[in-house]
């Protein structure tokens, strides 16, 4: 159910049009001016008064105005600025949800990508740890259900995974970083995809993707050096790297086995991904070369949708690959599978579900199908031709029970759930969470979404991130997410890195500089 509304006018103190945006776009509360709505106007007020947030909607329908209020508090333990947008969201959502008679969302409020950041703060803090060092899940459960609105359910899944991965994130001090080396090809592109990826092109423009990324790579494998980093994990993904050609994998597995492996690597994980590009000999090059994770992703075990969302592989490519995987080593393999995707039902998911878990994977990871900017399929709803329900989604309410019963079938089998984290648009309105065998957590997932440690991004749309302790911010640098761009400005992005890095790191002395 969504309602329509002419015309919004945002008055009072501050801008809040982004957080007001999140908020109606969470409620299905659309602005049309073109067309007539289910109301005339919506009128939003917000006034800070001390430390006392005051909110106010007037609704118009037909020359008739209702007026409706709603105040509330800072936490005095919290930053002001982001207790305001906090509490704006929270009077407005009530607000909305009461008078608008609209069914409340799963996570409430709490609309940013890494949820179980404000849950680790929190601990670190010291709030829920009792004296005796023992966290009481139950009193943070209960803040994110009072400050965000989540469901409970929600509320205890986000406080067990944020538990879960601490061990993972305090591994790591200061000097530890994992390296993200970026792949930006496939052999197609799905449907629901908007990651910077290119089909696979020529051999000659890969053979010059390959020399730019060679000099990436020895360039942060320099700084590595210079810095005294220690490289925990290394994640190669994209795109598919494993769509590379057999001699282009070997050799840029090869390189960056040589430039950042070491004793203290924990983890190495490729991405498979499509697993028509996973071949015998590729599967000897990644043991080769010390590998102990490797994602095989078929997304749904329905053929007709794959077909449908030009997955260009079969179910049976699926199966091959993951067995001659499990054969050839003893490394972690994950597998994903797509919540809602177009013309799937309950029934659809149940079957794709148990026939990847009959298979015994390490971790599986469901995500919700969410409609991106830049992806086909919202670039075909967009158009003059097509409309959503063109494409037979399941709705939020079948997306949610299909990942209840994702939940129970998995706890059952004794997966645990360690990774989550949320995107826009997602169907259901709910998040994306790695599910994984007791040992089997992927360390880089953690540590990536923790934000907490350094991460090397090399490689085409690679990101870098650099926790900035003092200045309590996160030091970014991206590359290019365009091939062309990547390939001609590359030794700008370098250079961005290693600046970055020498704002934060300083030179370690080697033994001559010692003497």
């Amino acid at each position: 159910m969504s309602i329509k509304i002419k015309t919004l006018r945002l008055l009072g103190d501050g801008d809040f049009s982004k957080i007001v945006g999140e908020v109606l776009r969470s409620l299905k509360i659309e602005i049309d001016k073109e067309n007539a709505g289910d109301f005339d106007g919506l009128e939003i007020f917000n006034e800070v008064i001390g430390k006392r947030v005051i909110t106010r909607i007037k609704i118009s329908f037909n020359g008739f105005d209702m007026v409706f209020k709603k105040s509330s508090f800072a936490r005095p333990e919290e930053r002001f600025g982001s207790e305001v947008n906090r509490l704006v969201k929270k009077n407005l959502y009530l607000l909305l949800a009461e008078n608008f008679g609209l069914e409340p969302v799963p996570y409430g409020i709490l609309h940013g990508v890494r949820p179980t950041k404000i849950i680790q703060r929190w601990l670190g803090e010291g709030y829920g740890v009792t004296s005796h060092g023992v966290i009481d899940r139950d009193k943070i459960s209960r803040r994110i259900c009072s400050d965000y609105l989540t469901a409970r359910d929600k509320a205890e899944l986000l406080t067990e995974v944020s538990i879960r991965q601490l061990p993972i994130l305090d591994s790591s001090d200061e000097k530890t970083c994992g390296v993200y080396v970026g792949i930006p090809f496939c052999k197609t592109r799905c449907l629901y995809c908007s990651f910077p990826a290119h089909v696979l092109p020529a051999e000659e423009k890969i053979a010059e993707f390959m020399n730019v990324l060679t000099r990436d790579i020895e360039s942060a494998a320099t700084s590595i050096k210079i810095y005294g980093l220690k490289v925990q994990t290394i994640y190669i993904g994209g795109g598919t790297p494993t769509a590379l050609p057999e001699k282009f994998f070997a050799e840029m597995l090869e390189t960056v086995h040589k430039n950042f492996y070491g004793a203290g690597v924990e983890e190495f994980t490729v991405e498979g991904g499509r697993p028509d590009t996973i071949t015998s000999e590729k599967i000897s090059v990644m043991k080769n070369f010390d590998v102990t994770r490797v994602s095989v992703n078929p997304q749904t075990m329905q053929q007709r949708t794959l077909d449908f969302i030009g997955r260009k592989h079969s179910v049976e490519d699926f199966i091959r690959a993951f067995k001659e995987l499990r054969a050839a080593g003893d490394w972690k393999i994950n597998t994903d599978l797509i919540l809602g995707l177009p013309g799937e039902k309950l029934d659809d998911f149940k079957d794709s579900l148990e026939k990847v878990i009959a298979l015994e994977p390490d971790d599986i990871t469901l995500h919700a199908l969410a409609i991106k900017r830049g992806s086909k399929l919202q670039m075909r709803i967009s158009d003059e031709i097509n409309r959503l329900e063109d494409f037979n989604l399941p709705s939020d309410k079948e997306v949610r029970e299909m990942e209840n019963f994702a939940e129970k079938i998995l706890r059952g089998k004794k997966f645990l759930p360690y990774y989550l984290y949320r995107q826009g648009y997602s169907g259901g309105q709910i998040e994306n969470v790695g599910w994984c065998r007791r040992g089997a957590e992927g360390i880089y997932n953690v540590q990536m979404m923790g934000e907490r440690q350094t991460i090397l991004g090399v490689g085409g749309a690679a990101s870098t991130k650099v926790p900035d302790s003092i200045n309590k911010r996160i030091q970014t640098a991206f590359n290019a997410k365009d091939l062309t761009t990547y390939l001609r400005d590359f030794e700008k992005y370098i250079a961005r890195r290693e600046k970055i890095l020498s704002e934060i790191y300083q030179p370690v002395k080697t033994e001559e500089e010692g003497d």
